[in-house]
């Protein structure tokens, strides 16, 4: 036989069987009647986290079949071993007050009713508090439907909150750290709520991004919710963006690097031989015997980044030559050229 303990259904004022909107009225109704800021009756206040925690368990789909089916005591990890017969172990964590704020859209109900043309802690009416239904809250002016209060219909009076957009930063990393891969350690500044569940505090953090061998500029990595807290809105993800910082030596090409080579028109012209550094410190000797024309390339295998599907792979290094031309020549040097040069 399942010991139900708490009967969380009595305490919202409901049956078994009541559905997600009845579960959600029934909270509403119970949490603006108990609330310590108009009941001041002895023992409202654990009346009203009472009414938060029976409200944290019907309304979750999880903890709502868990109990039906074991009661409190199984729910909270009572009998039948460590977490009781259900394999589950619960216990209320949160603030009731921080509830009561997100239930109501982050607005406190009691501003807009208390003390506004006779309607106070006497004639409020729990069942319709925002006097939305026939002979309501009359005399409220231009203040209108449940938008006037934050809310939107059709959710039990509750603000359905949405996500800012993802706040983005650039992570610039060199050549080297996608070589090896790194630590990047990125400090932000957020907000973030207050237990009440109404104000925020600024608070600073460490985010930790561990960056890929062979990552390509604008590889994105996001930190879900990160972003500032307050009590109307689901925090923004934090987007960090991989972007290269300048190489004195080589620019990127995806997986490739490339190194620009300068030479002189005459080892354009008669063959030459460069040394090609590469980013883990060594140096690759690269022998051209034919004429060296703006442009020309020579790949050399395997000696680029890491791919960042496949980083036991590399792309290459691309050698780009670029000819130095003379800014001036002798007379003498003119007439030579003119002789060993062909006509065409």
């Amino acid at each position: 036989m399942v010991k139900m303990g708490k009967d969380y259904y009595s305490v919202l004022g409901i049956s078994k069987g009541a559905s997600e909107d009845e579960i959600k009225k029934a909270y509403r109704k119970q949490a603006l009647k108990y609330h310590p800021d108009k009941n001041k009756s002895p023992g409202a206040e654990d009346k009203f986290k009472e009414i938060a925690e029976a409200y944290d368990v019907l309304s979750d789909p999880k903890k709502k079949d868990i109990y039906d089916r074991f009661g409190e005591d199984g729910l909270k990890g009572g009998s039948g071993g460590p977490n009781g017969p259900s394999g589950f172990t619960y216990s209320f964590q949160g603030d009731p007050h921080a509830m009561f704020t997100e239930f109501f859209g982050g607005r406190n109900p009691f501003e807009h009713l208390f003390g506004r043309g006779g309607v106070g802690d006497e004639d409020m009416d729990v069942d319709d508090p925002f006097g939305f239904g026939m002979g309501g809250l009359g005399g409220m002016g231009g203040m209108g439907g449940p938008r006037a209060f934050g809310m939107r219909g059709g959710h039990g009076g509750r603000l359905e909150k949405k996500q800012d957009p993802p706040v983005t930063h650039d992570l610039r990393v060199s050549l080297e750290e996608v070589f090896s891969g790194c630590t990047k350690k990125m400090k932000i500044s957020r907000k973030r709520l207050n237990p009440d569940g109404r104000t925020t505090r600024p608070e600073d953090k460490i985010l930790t991004v561990e960056v890929k061998k062979g990552w390509k500029e604008g590889t994105k990595i996001t930190f879900p919710k990160e972003g500032d807290e307050t009590p109307t809105n689901i925090p923004a993800d934090v987007v960090f963006v991989v972007k290269d910082k300048p190489h004195p030596v080589f620019r990127r090409d995806g997986s490739d690097i490339v190194y620009p080579a300068k030479v002189t028109l005459k080892e354009a012209l008669c063959g030459c031989t460069v040394k090609a550094p590469t980013l883990d410190g060594r140096s690759i000797s690269v022998t051209v015997q034919d004429i060296i024309r703006p442009g020309t390339k020579r790949r050399i295998t395997g000696e680029g980044l890491p791919l960042p599907k496949s980083p036991d792979r590399r792309g290459d290094l691309v050698v780009d030559f670029e000819v130095k031309f003379p800014e001036r020549l002798s007379q003498d040097a003119k007439d030579t050229i003119a002789r060993v040069l062909p006509a065409y």
